[in-house]
Formats: C-alpha cells, structure tokens, sequence
C-alpha cells in the first residue's frame, strides 16, 4: 500500500474502507458471477462495518452520499446529452479524415503519438482529479454542483459510478475535450493538403489524446466494476493498458491523497514516490491557508 493510504489514520481523517478483492473471473458462468458479485457486496459491507466500528454507514445510503446524488439536476443532465453528441460527431468526423490521410511514412510518429498521448492524459486526469478533490467546495456557484459534486460522491459511495449510465459517466469529459475537437475539424476544413500531410503525426498526437481524455471517466468507471465486464477491459487492465482496479483501489483509501491518475495509472507510482501532489498542497496551502480535502471530510462526516 502507498504512503499515502497510512496517512490517513496518522493525519486522524476518517477512514474508508477499500473496495473490496475482486473475484477470480477464468471460467466463471453466470451462476458463478451472480454468486461472485454477493460475495463482493458482502465482504464490502463487513469491511465497512469493521472500519466504521458499525458506525456511520458508507456507500449509498450513507447521508452524504443520498444528499449529493439529489443535486443531478435536469441541466445537468442535458449539458451531458449535448456535449456526448456533439463530442463522438466530432470525434468520428476527425477519425475519417485521419485515415483518409494515413501514410506509412508517419507510421513510428503515429506510434510515439499514441504513446505520448495517453502519458499526458494520464497526468491530466491525475491534475484534474486531485485539483477537484482537494480543492473547492459543492458550494461553489456553477461549478460546484455541476462538476465538484461527484468528486466528493465517489468518495462516500465509490460505486455510484458504477450505477451512472454512458451520458452521465462521460459528460463532463466530452465537454473537456470539444475544443480541440472543433479546432482539429477546422483544420481538416481550411488546411492544403500538403500542410495536413506536414501535421499529420502532431494531428495523431492530439486525437489520441482526446481519445485518452474523453474515456478516462469510462476508464475509471471500469476500475469499479467488478462483474460483467467484457473480456477485451479485463484483458486491457489485467496488462495495465488502462486503469487496473487493484491499482485503483490505494486511492480510495481515506483522506484520499494519493494515486490520483486515472487513465492508465502508469504515473501513479513516481508521482508519489517523488511526492508531487504532497509538495503541491503544501505550496498551495501555504500560499492561501486553505486545508486540502477540507470540503471532501465534511461530507465524509455527514450523518445525517
């Protein structure tokens, strides 16, 4: 376990349980699955109950978790479903004209692209994700509502996302990634020839970026899923191509302070060894006197 999973009993925040051991899937039929998943539920609930000492209760009925899941409102909802359509036609528009151009000769280009791309998505998502975490309050005229509420959600009820659908899960990711988008088709739109065979691999390297970006919600969503998924995730995670669960699970241990990529998770490891988050809230704390995780414990502590 990362150091940052200790320190939350040393810095005396409230504890919460990781999910828990994901059960072994070769060969398991649906009898075998229904049986794995109330095996995970329980042993979900002893854990939490041993944390808790039977206390307050953690997951969706906890009084924090019931509170921020009210606050989805109906705008909410139709931000998402706009910038879902808006962001897969864009993103199938662009893919065309990117195969259309292909050439072999961009080909170890196009490789270092996708590699470089999903790298910087990862550290992105971690920026982002530890930014929303640490910082800011639900209160926060638009943006807390709207998109620092399921930061402090997933916290108290992780396997919320689980239970969100394709629209809600990618929303706010597809509104992220909207402006390169337009700003790539305007090029495939304005551009000569001869200038989009120039940024051909420049091209590749921001598409998969966008791709990267766009998914890591779905990405982490699969991290918390643990019956059902299809073999090809598994197969990705299991060889950490994207976000494996064990891996994901240091980071849901409370205050939550640590492993906060969560794309790949390759960057995981030496962002914490060389404690860059840590160094980060310190610079911040110091400059403005602010507590990191502040908003993200007072929901935790709701009982009612």
């Amino acid at each position: 376990m990362a150091s940052g999973g200790a320190g939350g009993e040393e810095g005396g925040g409230e504890r919460q349980c990781p999910e828990p051991d994901e059960p072994s899937e070769p060969g398991r039929g649906p009898e075998g699955e229904e049986a794995a998943a109330v095996a995970v539920e329980a042993a979900a609930a002893a854990a939490a109950a041993a944390a808790d000492g039977g206390g307050r209760r953690w997951g969706a009925q906890h009084a924090g978790a019931r509170e921020l899941a009210q606050l989805y409102s109906p705008g909410k909802r139709l931000q998402e479903w706009f910038c879902v359509i808006l962001c897969f036609s864009l993103i199938t528009f662009n893919l065309c004209h990117l195969l259309r151009l292909a050439s072999l000769e961009h080909t170890h280009l196009v490789l270092l692209g996708i590699f470089a791309g999903a790298l910087i998505a990862d550290f992105l998502s971690g920026l982002v994700h530890w930014g929303a975490d640490t910082w800011g309050s639900v209160e926060l005229p638009v943006v807390g509502k709207a998109f620092i509420r399921p930061f402090r959600e997933h916290h108290i009820d992780p396997t919320a996302i689980t239970r969100h659908d394709f629209i809600e899960t990618n929303g706010d990711n597809c509104l992220v990634t909207l402006l390169p988008l337009v700003n790539m088709a305007y090029k495939f739109n304005t551009l000569s020839p001869d200038e989009l065979f120039q940024l051909y691999p420049w091209e590749c390297f921001v598409f998969c970026l966008i791709i990267f970006g766009t998914f890591t919600n779905q990405i982490h969503k699969w991290s918390h899923t643990y019956v059902g998924l299809p073999r090809w995730v598994t197969f990705l995670q299991d060889w950490h191509i994207i976000l494996p669960r064990k891996h994901h699970r240091i980071h849901h241990v409370s205050p939550h302070e640590t492993y906060f990529c969560i794309t790949t998770g390759w960057l995981n490891y030496p962002l914490e060894k060389i404690g860059f988050w840590r160094r980060l809230e310190d610079i911040i704390q110091g400059l403005t006197g602010e507590k990191p995780r502040a908003d993200d414990m007072k929901w935790a502590q709701k009982i009612k």
